[in-house]
């Protein structure tokens, strides 16, 4: 098995995008992948995770992380099943959560793979709420927000992976919480399935007058996703001390150089010193060694008693990819976005 001959289907990066990504930006083809080495696993994609994050990495601008090159493989966490191994305590018939990318077949280093026990959860759920947005989720609001009974947390992109897990554990500290959404649909799930609050609609002519209305005593959390007008309405509502732990700017992602109009950074300078706030910029990795062991126990517990509720978004269909990374940027998913490569 592990001398046979596989062909990969998958997407690279064909070109950089100027502003939001197109279609010409990526290229579907078919390669050969190498055999599996001493050490090596080869792997068939059954689930593929669409993350804002990967925007960023198709440019060069500075960040966390190095951009991919041209031509490479697009980056992305992936569940998929072993086929062949030459790595101790991993077999075929595995199940593995991997970072292959966009691409229906890999050989990668067994080390680098984590086994799944499909018995405890739906395997989709380990790039969603079992996975890297369920942990930053929880390590950035317990880590950075630390919220207390009574305290009021307001949560943008409130529907998304993260922004819905990060509402849940706070009302499950004792917390108020109010979510941020796009759209009547997204609000009314944010409020009925999930147990927050009150939502409020982003897109609503009144929406600075509806988020005023609904913390009539100031914010103590703002767990900080989109960036941009969101956040410019938010902060007027901070109490002093309040923590801000941003995970994300997706508002700002498909900007091609700095947002048009005045520089807000004075403003946003004074609010800090004048109400003493702790603004705390993260990467959910930062955290893996102190907090990941109790996250998998937690979110657990939660997901099998119902404490957590999670929604996906399942898109068919490695070369349909490129169109849901699209319309995500744009917050056309609703719940965590989901490429199935294949059958389970």
């Amino acid at each position: 098995m592990t001398d046979q001959i596989v062909q990969s289907t998958r997407i690279v990066l064909a070109s950089r995008p100027h502003g939001a990504p197109v279609e010409e930006n990526f290229r579907l083809e078919t390669a050969q992948l190498p055999p599996v080495g001493r050490g090596q696993v080869l792997l068939r994609i059954i689930y593929l995770s669409l993350d804002p994050y990967m925007r960023g990495r198709m440019s060069t601008a500075e960040s966390y992380a190095e951009p991919m090159e041209i031509d490479d493989v697009m980056v992305g966490g992936t569940v998929a099943q072993v086929l062949a191994s030459r790595f101790p305590g991993v077999d075929a018939g595995d199940y593995v959560l991997s970072y292959s990318g966009w691409q229906t077949h890999a050989v990668e280093d067994g080390a680098r793979v984590r086994k799944l026990d499909a018995r405890r959860a739906p395997l989709s759920t380990a790039l969603g709420v079992l996975g890297m947005p369920g942990f930053t989720a929880y390590a950035g609001l317990l880590a950075i927000g630390k919220p207390v009974a009574g305290e009021t947390v307001v949560v943008a992109a409130a529907s998304g992976p993260v922004g819905s897990v990060v509402g849940q554990i706070a009302k499950l500290q004792g917390a108020r919480v109010i979510g941020i959404a796009g759209g009547p649909d997204k609000c009314d799930y944010v409020r009925g399935r999930l147990g927050f609050d009150e939502a409020v609609d982003h897109r609503s002519p009144e929406f600075a007058e509806q988020l005023a209305y609904v913390v009539p005593d100031g914010i103590d959390v703002y767990f900080e996703n989109v960036g941009g007008p969101v956040t410019d309405t938010v902060l007027p509502l901070l109490n002093t001390y309040a923590r801000v732990p941003v995970c994300g700017l997706v508002s700002q992602y498909n900007l091609p150089g700095r947002p048009d109009g005045p520089d807000r950074l004075p403003a946003f300078m004074n609010y800090v010193l004048t109400k003493s706030l702790s603004v705390r910029g993260f990467i959910q990795s930062e955290f893996v060694d102190d907090w990941y062991p109790g996250f998998l126990m937690d979110m657990s517990d939660w997901v099998q008693s119902k404490r957590v509720r999670y929604r996906e978004d399942i898109v068919d269909g490695v070369e349909n990819a490129p169109a849901a990374f699209m319309g995500m940027l744009e917050g056309r998913n609703f719940g965590k976005l989901v490429v199935r490569v294949a059958e389970e």
